[in-house]
């Protein structure tokens, strides 16, 4: 049962470069509708969110730019679209909160990962600002030194 509930929560894909390229100021969940070849080839793990981001159309959240790539042996009857424009299921307050910070404050939404959540496929949406070069080099910097630090308080023990 346990080892069930291990496999419900787990994160299918990860938008590894998500916190090298942008300062992650906030998260938000959402839901996602899918069409059925997605949810199996999603089950494979055959999910990239390298370039995808979300835009906010019509009081609308749409997850652009994730490629899904079909399994051979689902979608044999149904014409699959890797790369077609997803809706996303948020709370009005969400939404109306995002569209705030992005058309005021400047802010872009990019997605950070994809998990199964009781059953169903949500995914984390980051509220992020874009990082300029010496930013990176910062972090960078910072994560080097923790790791360095790390190393050293083992030595010593």
């Amino acid at each position: 049962m346990a080892n069930e509930n291990k496999k419900q929560n787990s994160t299918i894909a990860l938008h590894k470069k998500a916190h090298h390229e942008y300062q992650i100021e906030e998260r938000f969940e959402a839901g996602l509708v899918l069409e059925g070849w997605e949810v199996k080839s999603l089950r494979a793990g055959k999910v990239q969110l390298v370039d995808s981001y979300v835009v906010l159309k019509n009081g609308e959240a749409w997850l652009i730019g994730t490629h899904i790539t079909p399994l051979n042996t689902t979608s044999t009857h149904v014409k699959a679209v890797p790369d077609r424009t997803r809706k996303l299921l948020m709370k009005r307050s969400e939404l109306h909160k995002l569209i705030g910070y992005v058309e005021r404050q400047g802010y872009t939404l990019i997605p950070l990962d994809l998990h199964w959540h009781n059953n169903r496929i949500k995914i984390n949406i980051g509220l992020a600002k874009g990082k300029k070069q010496h930013d990176k080099r910062a972090s960078e910097r910072d994560k080097d030194w923790a790791r360095d630090k790390a190393r050293l308080m083992k030595v010593k023990l």
